[in-house]
């Protein structure tokens, strides 16, 4: 199965959590376009499973296999086609501890509403294609993005910006910035932490909630904040050729996400208009803002302040404890125990996901732009 976004940068990505391989083809970076292979595979391993216990046991080495359109000389890859084509090889799949779900579906998961759309003939194991599993093969061609943004002075960061009830220190607005340094890894001193948060007494408190949920047989939902600072103002377009238009499709398309809101988002509903306008003044010889409640988008163009957004996703659905649910075979009442490996809460491995979305929707606006 396969699932495409994006206009001038268009990728498509396919495969399936427990299919031999998934995979990313991306069309549309010019010839010649050059990014480093060891950097991508760094952001990668930031999202791979296995190396925590707030995340699913599951291992995969998540390893980049260049497949088509470039040329790999050492590190350095450079664009040869129009169309590039890069896999990972699924190495460690139970499929059997899934075997129940395609008649007796996962409360919150998508098993019942891909049966009623594709029947029986789309032999999902595990979450197949709506797995977030498939957010690697994203991070794939954010990884690339990410590389290609910061080449034009633009970075983008994220971090955890709440779990549960328990919230995290927000980035300043005007000049967001992190701890560890944003976007992905240039080295080991500026990678982002295990539990990236900005306050580590909060974040000491969302790990033990966590491993609550964890230990419950139960998942925790949270908040992912991402940005990205040098965003040159004039992007976008009003209505349907907005930045936020742009950006939700690619944002909605990772699993679990059920919200996203720019700069002050909902909480700008409580304001007064004196309180949400971001005055201007001129700075260094530049129009800026004093604050940044339009999270640097006005009219669905960019204003030159970073863009804010913040992601909410839903808890894992995938849980141990019992649920009721129905076998869609004998059309009766059924409890469901779900067996398998899974994320407590996912907002931990989503922090490099909200990166790569963000990277992807920006080059796809400012290819436009270039162009």
């Amino acid at each position: 199965m396969f699932s495409s976004f994006g206009n001038n940068l268009k990728v498509m990505i396919y495969g399936g959590s427990h299919e031999p391989e998934i995979g990313v083809i991306i069309d549309g970076l010019p010839a010649g376009t050059e990014f480093d292979m060891d950097l991508l595979q760094q952001f990668l391993d930031r999202r791979a499973p296995g190396n925590s216990p707030f995340a699913t046991p599951r291992k995969e080495p998540d390893t980049v296999i260049p497949q088509d359109g470039l040329k790999i000389e050492g590190c350095r890859a450079t664009v040869t086609d129009r169309t590039i084509k890069l896999i990972i090889k699924n190495t460690n799949t139970r499929s059997q501890d899934y075997k129940n779900l395609r008649d007796v579906p996962r409360p919150g998961h998508a098993d019942y509403t891909a049966f009623v759309k594709y029947g029986r003939e789309l032999n999902m194991a595990g979450g197949g294609p709506f797995s977030a599993r498939m957010t690697a093969p994203l991070c794939i061609a954010g990884g690339i993005a990410l590389q290609l943004l910061r080449q034009k002075g633009i970075e983008i960061g994220a971090h955890i910006y709440s779990v549960g009830d328990i919230s995290d220190t927000p980035v300043d607005p005007v000049e967001p910035n992190l701890p560890w340094g944003s976007g992905m890894a240039v080295s080991t001193e500026s990678a982002a932490p295990d539990f990236p948060v900005i306050d580590s007494d909060a974040g000491n408190r969302m790990q033990e909630l966590i491993l609550k949920a964890k230990e419950d047989g139960d998942s925790i939902g949270g908040i992912v904040e991402v940005f990205a600072a040098g965003v040159p103002a004039g992007i976008g377009g009003p209505m349907y050729e907005g930045v936020e238009g742009a950006l939700a499709p690619v944002f909605f398309g990772i699993p679990a996400v059920k919200g996203i809101e720019f700069g002050a988002g909902f909480s700008a509903s409580r304001m007064k208009g004196s309180e949400n306008n971001d005055p201007f003044r001129i700075s260094d010889g530049r129009v800026i803002t004093e604050t940044n409640n339009h999270g640097g988008i006005l009219g669905g163009i960019t204003s030159g302040m970073p863009v804010i957004a913040r992601l909410a996703f839903k808890p894992t659905p995938s849980i141990s404890k019992e649920q009721k649910s129905v076998s869609l075979s004998r059309m009766t009442n059924e409890t469901l125990s779900i067996e398998g490996r899974h994320d407590p809460c996912v907002v931990l491995r989503a922090v490099p996901v909200c990166e790569a979305a963000m990277a992807i929707g920006l080059l796809d606006m400012l290819l436009e732009d270039h162009r």
